[in-house]
């Protein structure tokens, strides 16, 4: 959708698209005439605004945990770097996505390496690791108690905020893409649910299981800081081990942040065009500052609650155009049907 329905960026060049767009294409076909504004497009751009700044919280608020935990930086240090960063992210984006380019795939490696190489470590824990997360989720305690919806629900929000899925992100990226078609790129960008959630939560997730299994003298089980047991799980591998889960943290919530930035920006364009970009950066700025010294549970709480305002105008506008996207869809692999790509077989006389 965000494809077929994407126009002009007179900003950055190139093409712009999301649910804000084409949301209201939708409406204009329907009334069949221009609007200057559509209400429902106007409530997505909205709460994209506020959610990506509210879940830069969370980012800034790892971010400083990890430095705390890893090297004994006092927060205040970690704030005022990550307040620098957040303007130059902001302000001078070319030079930041040049950064991006070349470090994000190297720390994508190494993140992914460390994790095997502890997950190998505990191997034996394995077993029993599996066995855990199925009594945990769906043990007759935690479904007589409701436990299970509350696991349910967990796993639903802690999903969403991994890989995006249905809160209308993802397409503000896939407009500006350059693909052959409006399909093959929506099968592209289905691919990071996989390699979001699948693989490296699963990694991740295992090494916190298989560590905390590991080592029962530390009470991992009681901490509720999701970075203070990562930090204790990747201190296995002395000296490296939390050297590269700090790097990778910076570099993956740096290209992370980046992102929200830009998808912001897209939000503010649609109902304030560029004269809201200003006070938007500022605004964006100021988060940066202020959620290191918010409590972790409030944080997350309010990145749930704005993660759905999000979603559902967008989840909406996936209905009312399903019918556009099963017609596409439909053509594309009639298209690929079509083609017959069977080599030629040569006769030998």
């Amino acid at each position: 959708l965000a494809q077929l329905y994407k126009e002009k960026d007179p900003l950055y060049g190139g093409y712009r698209g999301g649910p804000a767009y084409y949301i209201h294409a939708y409406v204009e076909e329907k009334q069949k005439k221009k609007r200057n504004k559509v209400v429902i497009s106007v409530l997505f751009a909205i709460s994209g605004l506020i959610c990506w700044c509210g879940i830069s919280h969370v980012i800034s608020n790892s971010v400083v945990s990890s430095f705390k935990n890893a090297f004994s930086i006092p927060p205040i240090y970690t704030t005022v770097v990550l307040v620098a960063v957040a303007a130059v992210i902001v302000l001078r984006k070319d030079a930041t996505v040049k950064i991006l380019d070349m470090v994000v795939p190297v720390m994508a490696v190494c993140y992914f390496a460390i994790t095997i190489l502890i997950i190998v470590m505990n191997i034996g824990s394995i077993p029993g690791v599996f066995a855990r997360i199925f009594q945990e989720a769906f043990g007759f305690r935690q479904v007589a108690a409701g436990g299970f919806g509350a696991v349910l629900m967990n796993g639903i929000k802690r999903g969403l905020f991994s890989n995006e899925s249905g809160m209308g992100s993802a397409p503000i990226a896939a407009a500006a893409a350059q693909t052959r078609n409006p399909v093959r790129q929506a099968l592209v960008s289905s691919t990071g649910t996989f390699w979001d959630t699948v693989v490296v939560c699963l990694m991740t997730g295992l090494v916190l299981v298989t560590s905390i299994m590991k080592n029962p003298s530390i009470d991992m089980g009681n901490i509720t800081d999701g970075g203070v047991l990562t930090t204790l799980a990747f201190q296995q591998i002395p000296g490296l081990g939390p050297v590269i889960l700090v790097v990778g943290i910076i570099s993956f919530a740096y290209s992370t942040v980046l992102g929200w930035a830009y998808y912001g920006e897209r939000c503010v364009e649609y109902f304030s065009g560029k004269k809201g970009l200003i006070p938007y950066r500022v605004l964006y700025i100021a988060v940066a500052a202020i959620a290191p010294v918010i409590s972790l549970n409030l944080v997350w709480t309010v990145a749930d609650i704005l993660n759905a305002l999000m979603a559902i105008p967008n989840l909406i506008a996936v209905l009312l155009l399903s019918n556009v996207i099963i017609k596409e869809t439909q053509k594309y692999i009639n298209d690929l049907d079509a083609r017959d790509d069977t080599p030629v077989e040569v006769i030998d006389k």
